[in-house]
């Protein structure tokens, strides 16, 4: 058995483990990183970058059969395509390997030890770690967690045979003609999406009374829209009570039962956090509720032990992971550090895109008066010439001195402003601050500057 010293370990290297990593090797700490699959974790190898690779080439895809069926109106005609699913998916895996094998590069230039194995605590400064040449201890000053998160599995729809994951259906070998997916929140909504835009029939299964719960009815109107487009049946209020055959049993909003004709049915339910195998039971830390209880600087209640990303709580996004891995990193050095973050900007990869940061106009009304500026892409030239007219920016500020508090967008490829959204946030900026900075024409990005524009009742193109 094989024993190692270090200062830090850190367990897991998804965004939150392998940035902690890099970023204390950089300031000369000794660390060791271990990982039981491939470096990335969920986000880059059955998450965020495979399912935003197979989201593009389903665009492409739809894209040029619209142009096939001669309704384009740029005026560009083209025979059917054909898509051959398993070159796409290739071309998938070559990214995410591209990736991963970026991520060990960075580890090794930080001069991080990564060990591939099963960790599981021996006690609050010991680890043990299966490896495939045997059991190795590893002994660390400062530990880390970062365990990430799962998919949630249904009791009554356990993976298997047509029941699978999103990480099954990042790696199909053919498009299903019949999808069936449990769940209509982002993961759902962006993989049934680009199902749907690759071919298939697709039926989504949603318990509560609308589709992507967690935004307001007015942000995902457009995505509702398309999904009528697309010929996405939707059912709410409705709950997956199991298979029968080749078929999902649902319960209906009017309680009665039916049945959804189904090749594949995905579930997408959520994610909850891996706290189970490694040993939490030696080490006995306080919890909240399902997730880690941490301080805002990511601490633990034992001393000694931080845990950072999926495994602490909402919201479960690689980016939260990653400034938080950066920071305790930091902290280890002997930094002041800690974590007082106005915004942490999140994005729904559906057609079209949604991003908030901050507020809601609903939480911004819980403190106080606000002013809300909304801008339509449908005024905006540069979504006109794209074909991408849906969707609207809106910003939230404070009525007395102008903060703003949240700002929100749908539309086509608005994820790329989740940056200056962010950006405007941390900086304090106010509506002035956005109004009176000049943003580029043509480009979406002066809906941002219009929505502040019309905040301060002065919208110019509205």
């Amino acid at each position: 058995m094989k024993e190692i010293s270090c200062k830090l370990l850190v367990i897991g290297a998804g965004p939150g483990g392998y940035v902690c990593a890099i970023r204390a090797g950089q300031l000369g700490i000794d660390t060791v990183i271990v990982e039981a699959g491939k470096p990335g974790g969920t986000c880059l190898n059955v998450g965020c970058i495979p399912s935003k690779a197979m989201i593009h080439a389903a665009e492409e895809f739809e894209k040029v059969a619209h142009m096939a069926g001669g309704s384009s109106p740029l005026g560009i005609s083209v025979a059917a395509p054909v898509l051959d699913l398993g070159k796409t998916v290739a071309w998938k895996d070559g990214i995410v390997s591209r990736l991963t094998g970026g991520v060990a590069g960075l580890l090794k230039k930080a001069k991080v030890k990564t060990v591939y194995g099963w960790a599981t605590f021996r006690d609050g400064k010991t680890v043990a770690v299966e490896t495939e040449t045997g059991t190795q201890i590893i002994r660390a000053e400062t530990v880390v967690i970062a365990t990430g998160s799962a998919t949630v599995e249904l009791p009554f729809l356990p993976f298997g045979g047509p029941v699978i994951s999103s990480t099954e259906a990042l790696a199909l070998g053919e498009v299903p003609k019949k999808l069936a997916v449990v769940g209509g929140g982002y993961i759902g909504l962006e993989l049934g999406m680009a199902f749907a835009k690759m071919g298939a029939a697709v039926t989504v299964v949603e318990a509560l009374p609308r589709v992507l719960a967690q935004y307001d009815a007015e942000l995902t109107r457009p995505v509702v829209k398309r999904l009528a487009h697309l010929g996405v049946e939707v059912m709410l209020g409705a709950k997956a009570e199991g298979l029968k055959g080749d078929a999902l049993l649902v319960e209906t909003a009017d309680g009665k039962s039916t049945k959804i004709a189904a090749d594949k049915i995905l579930v997408t339910v959520g994610r909850k956090p891996v706290t189970e195998g490694w040993g939490l039971d030696q080490i006995d830390l306080d919890m909240a509720g399902k997730f880690i209880k941490i301080d805002d600087q990511c601490r633990t209640s034992m001393r000694g032990i931080y845990a950072i990303g999926d495994v602490t709580g909402e919201p479960m996004l690689a980016h939260r992971a990653m400034a938080q891995g950066e920071m305790v990193a930091e902290i280890v050095a002997g930094h002041k550090r800690s974590w007082d973050k106005r915004s942490i900007p999140a994005v729904c990869f559906t057609d079209p895109e949604l991003v908030t940061a901050g507020l809601t106009p609903e939480e911004a009304k819980a403190s106080g008066e606000i002013k809300i500026g909304q801008f339509p892409f449908a005024a905006n030239g540069r979504a006109m010439t794209k074909l991408g007219e849906d969707g609207f920016v809106r910003v939230v500020a404070r009525a007395d001195n102008h903060l703003v508090l949240g700002i929100q967008a749908v539309g086509q490829g608005v994820s790329e402003l989740a940056a200056a959204f962010g950006l405007a946030l941390e900086m304090g900026a106010r509506l002035e601050d956005i109004a009176g900075t000049i943003h580029a024409h043509p480009t979406q990005g002066e809906g941002f500057q219009e929505a502040a524009l019309k905040a301060l009742g002065h919208a110019l193109h509205i």
